[in-house]
């Protein structure tokens, strides 16, 4: 089956978490108890009290025997070293776009670090069905925004996708939107690159996120880069921060159906796994098979914007 590998990114507030929704819901990616309810993807219970996206999540579809991995990223700046780690794991971002606010500050935060790590944008412009709309002018200047941030000819060649994401609609001209996100998953498909599937190399894993269960403890969620992982395989866990070389071994192997973790016997190069086990895995660790030893380079956060220091009196 084909892959594509696919990044959600946008400012606060300007539907990322909706859109992933209906894009859910078109794809038959819902079970029938989770029907229904408005920002599946917000699991966490600050998330739906704040009604923002804290945490990254994962997801995938299926569409035209096309499996789509998504990652829902936050966008408020407070979370912004979560995107930072997720792109690591997709080859393409769908930057999203409020019709009437235009580019914001962390539109522009998470834009510059998509095209520097050299991934393929498409550019969504989400509520279109506000009074207030002004799509022309906000492609305008999201062009712009990818100008002053250096983007390249290749880059600044972004196809562009009109939505109403609350609405279940999409489409390639403003005025005429269809009824479904059949022009947001075409795009996806049409535009964003599959992953280099090399599945004769040794195995080699890079973690982008950590995740906990009751039952199996300890989740690592990350690409497989080249080669094949199974369950029961050994492996050495090296690079991160502390550039160890610890043997493991993966007792149980996850891909995503729709929102649920699906356990399965083996994966291959370019998808999207969770891989349980080993308790001391760490974010921007790798995991290699014990033959070929080599970690993928640590991704360093950026400072945060405010620091603060708390003291007891």
């Amino acid at each position: 089956m084909d892959i594509r590998n696919v990044a959600i990114i946008a400012h606060v507030d300007h539907g990322k978490t909706t859109l992933v929704d209906q894009l859910l819901r078109d794809a038959g990616g819902l079970r029938r108890s989770e029907q229904g309810v408005e920002r599946i993807m917000d699991s966490n219970d600050l998330e739906r009290e704040r009604g923002i996206t804290i945490l990254s999540k994962n997801t995938s579809v299926t569409y035209h025997n096309t499996r789509i991995n998504i990652v829902d990223t936050p966008g408020h700046a407070d979370f912004g070293g979560e995107v930072e780690r997720v792109l690591q794991m997709v080859d393409g971002v769908l930057l999203l776009v409020d019709a009437f606010e235009g580019c914001m500050p962390q539109t522009r935060f998470v834009l510059r670090k998509a095209l520097e790590l050299n991934k393929v944008p498409v550019v969504i412009i989400n509520k279109i069905d506000r009074p207030e709309a002004r799509p022309d002018e906000v492609v305008d200047e999201t062009l712009e925004l990818f100008m002053e941030l250096g983007a390249t000819d290749e880059q600044i060649d972004f196809p562009i996708v009109y939505a109403s994401a609350r609405d279940g609609k999409s489409g390639y001209d403003p005025a005429h939107l269809e009824n479904n996100m059949q022009a947001v998953f075409d795009t996806i498909l049409k535009a964003i690159p599959a992953p280099a599937m090399d599945t004769e190399a040794p195995l080699q894993v890079l973690f982008s996120a950590i995740d906990y269960d009751d039952y199996v403890g300890k989740i690592g969620i990350g690409r497989i880069e080249r080669g094949v992982a199974k369950r029961a395989m050994p492996v050495v866990v090296c690079g991160g921060e502390s550039n160890r070389e610890t043997p493991a071994k993966i007792t149980r192997l996850y891909r995503y159906e729709g929102l649920q973790r699906i356990e399965v016997e083996e994966a291959s190069a370019g998808d999207i796994v969770c891989v349980a086990g080993i308790d001391s895995l760490n974010v921007g660790e790798t995991i290699c098979d014990p033959a070929c030893v080599e970690a993928m380079p640590f991704v360093h956060i950026d400072e945060p914007t405010v620091s603060m220091m708390f003291l007891l009196t």
